[in-house]
């Protein structure tokens, strides 16, 4: 049975690629931060930050995994966040756990549907660089529009506001009860 896809090239094969190229790019990412969090950890930075890196990395080593493994679903923050769970010591088995369903969801868009996307875009681009440069505009600025009404809503909601005070060095000085004898 022939699964034609791109060409003529079965699915599987196709898929499989996808994964391999997601999970060796996401993989080298990783490495390099951790490379430059040992860096940073021989650093004068670190003795600056001091308590506060060792916390941050056991926040991202407690609640990292789920945000690699929605990573494969974002454009342009996804090395981003790999790098930053490197560079952060999380876990390498934490870390893999979180990536394998990553790369296999990352593959299955690309090779489902991403793809056609760009195969699209590319004709379109060979027929008019103008409008396809007015789709990547108009994406870009669906997409800013999208991340400033949710940052818009963060921002509004009581829960935001509360995290925010009871962030450390956030706190107000404990109000002090009157001197009665005056």
């Amino acid at each position: 049975m022939d699964y034609g896809f791109l060409d003529g090239r079965p699915f599987w094969i196709v898929y499989a690629a996808l994964f391999a190229i997601a999970f060796a790019r996401t993989q080298t990412i990783y490495w390099i931060g951790r490379g430059v969090g040992a860096g940073l950890h021989r650093s004068r930075t670190a003795d600056r930050i001091g308590d506060r890196l060792t916390r941050a990395e056991r926040m991202i080593n407690r609640f990292g995994p789920p945000v690699v493994t929605a990573s494969y679903a974002t454009v342009g923050v996804q090395s981003a966040i790999h790098l930053a769970a490197g560079a952060m010591r999380m876990s390498y088995w934490r870390y893999l756990a979180a990536m394998l369903p990553g790369c296999a969801g990352w593959a299955a868009i690309y090779s489902f549907g991403g793809l056609a996307v760009i195969a699209v875009w590319w004709e379109l681009f060979l027929r008019s660089p103008f409008l396809a440069a007015a789709a990547v505009v108009l994406a870009a600025a669906t997409a800013a529009s999208s991340a400033a009404l949710v940052r818009r809503r963060r921002r509004r909601s009581p829960a935001a506001g509360a995290d925010a005070a009871d962030a450390p060095g956030n706190s107000a000085p404990a109000p002090t009860a009157p001197d009665a004898s005056a």
